[in-house]
């Protein structure tokens, strides 16, 4: 197995292309070890020392270290390799339970006005922010108010450069094709 790194926007962020399907739908982010419970290959990742958070897109996933640690990335490489490697080697299951997400039915015009919001970020925004290691979500729609609310995963959760891409790319994107969106917040 041939495991390709690539490094991210964010000086804290490694993006791991293992060459195989990470997961076969969505994305999943695990930010501490308890959420980490619900994958095996999680688990050893954070078993690691200075590992502070996860991120599995389609086929990569990124690897959160602690700014505050002492560990450099050559130091902490070759232990996530490893773990990568072992956890493909022994065929268990990405992750140890499916979970989904209930969401919010939107009707009539609102509706019709996620689905466009819901569109442009599928086939424009979130393809961009993958080839970063990161991924940008839908939260909720405030029609009155305009706010398109997002959650930002992966290597762009709390990368320095994420709040130009909302701010500069997303919000510039979103109000030239919807028009509804007047401005655009960041669900932490």
């Amino acid at each position: 197995m041939f495991i390709q790194t690539e490094s991210t926007p964010n000086p804290d962020v490694i993006k791991f292309i293992p060459g195989e399907a990470v997961l076969d739908t969505g994305t999943k982010e695990f930010r501490t070890a308890e959420d980490a419970k619900a994958s095996p290959l999680a688990e050893s990742l954070f078993a690691l020392d200075g590992i502070v958070g996860l991120f599995f897109g389609n086929d990569f996933l990124t690897v959160r270290r602690s700014p505050d640690s002492d560990l450099i990335w050559a130091q902490l490489k070759p232990p996530i390799l490893a773990a990568i490697m072992d956890f493909y080697s022994s065929g268990q299951p990405i992750l140890r339970e499916v979970t989904t997400k209930d969401d919010i039915v939107y009707e009539g015009e609102l509706g019709q006005i996620v689905a466009e919001i819901k569109d442009l970020l599928d086939t424009r925004v979130r393809p961009a922010v993958a080839q970063d290691g990161g991924d940008i979500e839908f939260d909720r729609f405030d029609l009155e108010s305009g706010t398109l609310y997002l959650h930002m995963r992966g290597a762009c959760s709390g990368c320095p450069s994420s709040s130009a891409t909302l701010r500069q790319g997303v919000e510039s994107l979103m109000k030239h094709y919807v028009p509804e969106v007047k401005s655009i917040e960041q669900v932490l």
